[in-house]
């Protein structure tokens, strides 16, 4: 060969093999991603500025903005999809028909603030703090020129729900972009403005635009790790329906001196309904609730390999002893819940008063799994109300109704997110376990179901892929109370894990 087809050649290889996707080693994902870091955290701080409450509009117009900006300055064409009034934002890099395809879910909503209870000037003021004895003492952003406490948290609304998991994405795209480096599958990317609303109009927008979605599997950034702070895949999570009771009394509020002992207090009649459906062991005793759920061979391996202990969760916790449901915490999250979210009935505290209430309100949520779909547990519920003896009315009982039933109640229900369950031996599983490998061996666990909800089901059921959430906050994160926080350590643990995953070959 001439010498000078013999330079064309090498040069040509090298352009070739610089564009080849990335796999990196664990010495190179843990330099990079340190490099990375506090950068990233100075971005994370802007990030978290922006207030994300996903009933203003305007709080949805500015975080699309942004993020929209970075995934375009990170090499991703960018659309803005809707299917009623809230806006959705779809990206797409360049598709290899030879890669697989990986739609990425980002939530970028946060749930509403009460600012008088955080310990800081604002929930959207992020603070830097680090732990004191049991407080934590706030920081000048100016500590990350120097070296990074990984136990250093920051606090913000959705610092951990979700817009670090988010960052942490973003991180390793920066980190790959700065390499020239390309990700080792094709990136889709759907990013959700109300999460925390069960995603109204996500369903539709699937339904909508079903070929942009297509993809082979599903990668959530959403969710918190296991109580053992272990980096964490979770294969599937609960869904959600909540209901809305109101149980009836006397037409007004009245004096409790001069109607004590003849009227009747609904705080009572809620109260005797309510202990009927659990019994002391924290078991629903609403006949069928958990009907259908069993457990294989399989499926028992996969709980006991993750390691937990009812003391050391109740020791967390702070509580005496747990619910008598399942036999481990794993097991528990298995099955559908019953929980009392909220009651209200007249006032309390500085408040109070010498009353008694004409009414008093229940807020419930359930948390379903496959075997036992909303609709059916919510039929439940209702006709295990009616068995109690109560007439259920649409709205305010009538005059007819008052005088009729003694035991009246109302009954509003919504379903929000669907269950879903991915199998742990797929394709899909093992290439997601081997970029966890890559960076922490066997230092990793993999949750059958986590508790929580997430709005897969739309792409799951229309696009059937399987969907997987990588969990990176830390367990101690306050999701969706006053001072929500995620560790630094874990915020770096993200970015890895983005990295090990992103870098593997799926075939």
């Amino acid at each position: 060969m001439k010498p000078k087809h013999l330079s064309l050649l090498i040069l040509f290889t090298v352009i070739f093999a610089h564009n080849l996707s990335a796999q990196l080693t664990r010495e190179q994902i843990i330099q990079e991603s340190e490099m990375e870091l506090r950068s990233s955290l100075i971005t994370f701080k802007e990030y978290l500025s922006i207030p994300n409450n996903g009933l203003s509009m305007n709080d949805i117009e500015a975080n699309l903005d942004w993020c929209q900006e970075k995934l375009n300055s990170l090499g991703y064409q960018t659309k803005v999809l809707k299917a009623g009034s809230v806006p959705h934002l779809y990206a797409s890099g360049k598709i290899d028909p030879k890669k697989k395809t990986i739609l990425i879910y980002m939530q970028i909503d946060g749930q509403p603030v009460d600012s008088s209870a955080w310990n800081q000037e604002s929930p959207y003021i992020p603070a830097l703090k680090m732990q004191e004895g049991d407080s934590w003492e706030e920081l000048n952003w100016n500590f990350l020129e120097g070296p990074i406490d990984p136990e250093w948290k920051i606090f913000a609304r959705s610092a951990s729900d979700s817009k670090g998991p988010t960052m942490a994405l973003f991180s390793a795209l920066e980190i790959l972009k700065r390499r020239g480096e390309e990700p080792a599958v094709n990136l889709k990317f759907i990013l959700d403005f109300q999460e925390e609303m069960s995603s109204p109009e996500l369903a539709d927008v699937v339904a909508q635009n079903k070929d942009l979605f297509a993809s082979d599997g599903i990668l959530i950034m959403d969710g918190t790790r296991h109580f053992s702070n272990l980096p964490n895949l979770a294969f599937g999570a609960r869904g959600i329906a909540t209901i809305t009771l109101k149980v009836f009394g006397a037409k007004e509020n009245l004096h409790s001196g001069q109607y004590g002992n003849f009227a009747p207090n609904p705080v009572f009649i809620a109260s005797r309904l309510l202990a009927s459906m659990k019994d002391e062991s924290g078991k629903v005793l609403i006949p069928g609730f958990y009907e259908g759920v069993n457990f294989t061979e399989t499926d028992n391996k996969a709980m006991d390999a993750v390691p937990e202990s009812f003391e050391q969760i109740q020791s967390e916790l702070g509580i005496a002893a747990a619910e008598k449901v399942g036999n481990s915490y794993q097991e528990a999250m298995q099955y559908p819940s019953l929980n009392i979210r909220g009651m209200k009935a007249a006032w309390v505290e500085n408040e109070v008063r010498t009353i008694i209430p004409s009414e008093a309100i229940i807020e419930i949520d359930m948390r379903t799994v496959k075997e036992t779909p909303a609709e059916r547990q919510v039929a439940l519920v209702r006709n295990f109300i009616e068995e109690q003896g109560f007439h259920i009315v649409s709205e305010n009982p009538t005059d007819e109704e008052r005088s009729k039933y003694p035991k009246l109640i109302s009954f509003d229900y919504r379903i929000g997110s669907e269950p879903f369950r991915a199998e742990m031996e797929s394709d899909f599983g093992h290439w997601l376990e081997e970029g966890m490998s890559v960076v922490f061996g066997d230092d990793y666990i993999k949750t059958r179901l986590t508790g929580g909800s997430q709005p897969m089901a739309p792409f799951i059921n229309i696009l059937e892929v399987p969907a997987v959430s990588v969990r990176i906050p830390n367990p101690d994160n306050n999701i969706h109370g006053p001072n929500e926080n995620i560790r630094i350590g874990n915020y770096l643990e993200g970015i890895q894990t983005c990295l090990g995953i992103l870098t593997q070959s799926f075939k």
